[in-house]
C-alpha cells in the first residue's frame, strides 16, 4: 500500500489500492474557487482572502476610516495608529502564544533564550497529530496558551455551582467573575441586551436548561421572515426538482439559500445554544455547501441530519449522514462497488466522524470498512441500498467483526457498524476534545475531556449530557479569555451587539424583485463571510473549519472585520434597520469619558482599562479627554468611538 498521510482531511491524494476510484484532492480549491492552503503547510489557513495584499502603499492597514485611505493627513494616519494599537494584543491575549499574529503589528515572531529553550522541547515532545486542532497547537502558539490555560478542574452539581466555585487565575483583559457574561459569550454568536438579561432573570441553571430546549423557544421575528423568505428551506427535492429551472430563472438556489439560512438563524435566532451546536456539527460532520450533484440536497442533510440531531444523540446523526445523498456523493460512495472499492467514505468515518486520525485503527481496518460499505448509493437523488454491488464476506474493524454472510443483509451489517463505531470509546474521546476545544480552550485541559468523554460513554453519545458535563465543572468557567472568535463569529457577535433588525427600513428599493430585501441583505453577508473564509459550511475539504484561533491569524482579516463593523454601525447594511450610532444610548453622558464607559457596556459587557479608553478618545480628538463636553454624535465621532470598541480585545475575546 502507499498511502501518505494528510492531517487537512485529503489523506487520498496518493492511491492507497490499484482498484480505488474517485480519489480527489480539493486543496486547491476554496469556497466559490478561491484558494486556500493551511498555515502549516506554507499557505494562510483557512484564511482565502487578504485584502492587505492588493494594497498599493505596501502599507499593512486597509480603510481604518471614512476618509481616503490613501490621504496623508496626519489625522487619518493617526487614526490608523490608535486602531491598532486598541486591537493589536487581541492575539496574545490567550496566553501570549499566538506568535503567528504579532509579526504583523511589529513584534518578534519566535521566542527567544530559556522560552526558546522551551519550545523546542515542546515542538520534539509534541504527540502525534490527532486532528487539525491539535496539529495546529503543537508548536510555539500552544506552549503559550498552555501556560495560560487550567490544567484541572472540579465538578459540580449544576453549572451555577461550578461557576461559583471557579477561580480564574489565567492573564485576561476580560472580567475574572462575571459568569453571565462568560456564558453569554460561550454558548451564544454574540450577547446582547436579551441575552444578558435572559441569564440574569433565569439565573445560569435556567437559561442553560431553557436552551437545552429549543422547541420551547418561541421563533424571532428574524426567524420567521428567513423560513418564509427562503423559500426553498423547506422544500423536498422532488419539489425543488419540478421547480428548479424557474427558480434558475429568478437567481435562487437551494444550495446558496442554505448558507444564507444559517447566518439568519445565527444572528437572529433566541435558540443560540442550539445554533451553536448546528454549527458545531457542520464543522465536525462537515459536507461542502457546494459540490457538483448537491445542490438539490444539501439543505435536507442540514434539516434532516444536522439540524434535527444537533442536540440529540450523536449515533442517531452519525448513522443519519451515512444514509443521505449529500454525504455519499460528497465522498464518491455511490463509485464504490464490490468489484471496484472507493475509500473515501470508510477513511473519512474514521479520521473525521468518528474515532479520530490515527486513533485506534490501521489502513486494514479502513480497508474493511470501505469493503462492508459497499452497497450504499444514490439513485434520482435519493438514497438506496443495492445488494448486488455489496461485498459479501467476513469484515472486522477496530473490534467490531461479523461474517456479513449475504448481500440482502449487508445494510444491516453497515448500521450496526456505524453504530459501534459512533460509541467506540475513542469516539467519545474525540467528540470531547471537539467540543471543549469549542467552547473552552485551544488547548483544552485534559481532565476535562476526560470527564465528557466519560459521559459520552455512559449517556450513549448523547449531547445534552456531554454539554452538561462541561459545564458543570471548573475548567469551563475558569477558561476566561481563552478562546478568540473566529472572523464569522466576529461578525455576528457584532451584528447581534448592535442589534440590527431583520426588516428593511422605510422607503428601501431594490431593483432586484424576485427575492425579499432581507434575503439580499443575507446575500451581502455571505459574501463578506467569503472574503473572511468562513462562511458558514463552505470549506470545500471534508475536515471543516478549524476552531484554534492560529489558523486565522491575519492582520488582513482583522482590519477587514473593524471595517465592516464600521459599515454595520452606519446603516451599511441597507436593507437591515438599524440604530443610529448616536441613538445607541438614551440620555447619553455629557463628558466623553462617561459617555464611552456607557457605549462599551452595551457593545461589549465590560468597562474598559483607562489606557484605550485614552486611545480611543484620542481618535476623535488628540486634546479629548474623560471630562470634555460631548453631544449625542460625541462630537461627530460616534462611529469611530463605536468601531474602535469593537477592535478592542475584549470583543475578539469570546
Amino acid at each position: 500500500m502507499n498511502e501518505r498521510y494528510d492531517p487537512y482531511g485529503d489523506s487520498y491524494y496518493e492511491s492507497g489500492y490499484e482498484d480505488q476510484t474517485g480519489r480527489y484532492d480539493r486543496r486547491s480549491a476554496g469556497p466559490r474557487g478561491t484558494g486556500s492552503m493551511p498555515a502549516d503547510r506554507g499557505g494562510s489557513g483557512p484564511h482565502f482572502y487578504d485584502p492587505s495584499a492588493s494594497r498599493g502603499r505596501g502599507g499593512p492597514l486597509p480603510d481604518l476610516d471614512e476618509d481616503d485611505e490613501y490621504d496623508d493627513e496626519p489625522s487619518n494616519w493617526r487614526r490608523r495608529a490608535a486602531m491598532v494599537a486598541i486591537g493589536g494584543g487581541a492575539a496574545a491575549l490567550i496566553g501570549g502564544g499566538a506568535y503567528a499574529v504579532t509579526q504583523f503589528f511589529g513584534k518578534g515572531t519566535q521566542p527567544e533564550g530559556a522560552a526558546a529553550a522551551e519550545s523546542a522541547a515542546a515542538d520534539t515532545a509534541a504527540p502525534a497529530y490527532v486532528d487539525q486542532n491539535q496539529s495546529l497547537m503543537n508548536g510555539n502558539a500552544g506552549l503559550g496558551i498552555r501556560k495560560n490555560t487550567p490544567t484541572s478542574g472540579s465538578s459540580f452539581g449544576t453549572p451555577a455551582d461550578a461557576a461559583k466555585n471557579a477561580v480564574v487565575k489565567a492573564n485576561t483583559v476580560l472580567p475574572k467573575k462575571d459568569p453571565v457574561r462568560h456564558l453569554a459569550s460561550r454558548l451564544t454568536f454574540g450577547p446582547n441586551a436579551k441575552v444578558v438579561s435572559d441569564i440574569t432573570k433565569l439565573g445560569i441553571n435556567g437559561w442553560i436548561d431553557k436552551q437545552m430546549k429549543p422547541e420551547t423557544i418561541p421563533l424571532t421575528r428574524g426567524e420567521q421572515k428567513a423560513d418564509a423568505e427562503l423559500v426553498t428551506w423547506a422544500m423536498t427535492y422532488d419539489q425543488l426538482k419540478a421547480q428548479r429551472d424557474d427558480l434558475d430563472k429568478k437567481g435562487i438556489h437551494a444550495d446558496d439559500q442554505n448558507v444564507k439560512y444559517a447566518i439568519a438563524k445565527q444572528l437572529f435566532s433566541d435558540r443560540q445554544l442550539f445554533e451553536m451546536m448546528v454549527d458545531f456539527f457542520d464543522d465536525y460532520l462537515h459536507v461542502a455547501a457546494f459540490h457538483d450533484g448537491n445542490e438539490l440536497v444539501r439543505a435536507s442533510f442540514e434539516r434532516d441530519v444536522i439540524r434535527k440531531h444537533a442536540l440529540g444523540n450523536y449515533v442517531d446523526m452519525f448513522v443519519a449522514a451515512n444514509r443521505h445523498p449529500a454525504l455519499l456523493r460528497y465522498l464518491d460512495q455511490q463509485e464504490s462497488t464490490k468489484d471496484q472499492i472507493n475509500e473515501n467514505l470508510a477513511r473519512e468515518n474514521l479520521e473525521l466522524y468518528t474515532v479520530g486520525a490515527f486513533n485506534g485503527y490501521n489502513e486494514a481496518d479502513v480497508r474493511q470498512a470501505a469493503m462492508l460499505q459497499t452497497g450504499r448509493s444514490i439513485r434520482d437523488n435519493q438514497y438506496v441500498y443495492r445488494p448486488e454491488q455489496h461485498y459479501v464476506g467476513p469484515v472486522k474493524i477496530m473490534g467490531f467483526s461479523h461474517p456479513n454472510g449475504d448481500a440482502a443483509g449487508g445494510e444491516a451489517v453497515q448500521e450496526a457498524y456505524f453504530r459501534y463505531i459512533a460509541l467506540h470509546p475513542n469516539t467519545a474521546r474525540y467528540m470531547a476534545q471537539n467540543l471543549a476545544t469549542r467552547f473552552v480552550s485551544d488547548v483544552p485541559p485534559k481532565t476535562l475531556v476526560d470527564a465528557m468523554a466519560k459521559t459520552y460513554v455512559d449517556k450513549k453519545s448523547n449531547i445534552p449530557a456531554v454539554l452538561m458535563t462541561m459545564l458543570s465543572r471548573t475548567e469551563f468557567w475558569e477558561s476566561v479569555g481563552q478562546k478568540v472568535r473566529r472572523p464569522g463569529e466576529y461578525l455576528t457577535a457584532t451584528y447581534r451587539a448592535l442589534e440590527i433588525g431583520a426588516d428593511a427600513p422605510a422607503g428601501f428599493t431594490s431593483n432586484n424583485t424576485n427575492v425579499s430585501p432581507m434575503v439580499q441583505g443575507l446575500g451581502d453577508i455571505m459574501r463578506k463571510l467569503e472574503e473572511f473564509g468562513h462562511a458558514p459550511m463552505e470549506l470545500p475539504t471534508p475536515n471543516g473549519y478549524p476552531d484554534v484561533y492560529v489558523a486565522w491569524t491575519s492582520a488582513g482579516t482583522m482590519v477587514n472585520q473593524w471595517n465592516d463593523a464600521y459599515t454595520a454601525i452606519t446603516g451599511g447594511r441597507r436593507q437591515f434597520t438599524w440604530t443610529k450610532p448616536e441613538a445607541l444610548i438614551a440620555n447619553p453622558p455629557a463628558t466623553a469619558g462617561a459617555y464611552l464607559d456607557a457605549l462599551s457596556k452595551k457593545l461589549i459587557n465590560v468597562t474598559l482599562d483607562n489606557d484605550r479608553k485614552t486611545a480611543i478618545l484620542h481618535i476623535v480628538s488628540p486634546t479629548m479627554t474623560a471630562t470634555t463636553p460631548v453631544d449625542a454624535t460625541f462630537n461627530g465621532g460616534i462611529a469611530a468611538v463605536a468601531r474602535a470598541i469593537f477592535a478592542t480585545p475584549h470583543h475578539h475575546l469570546r
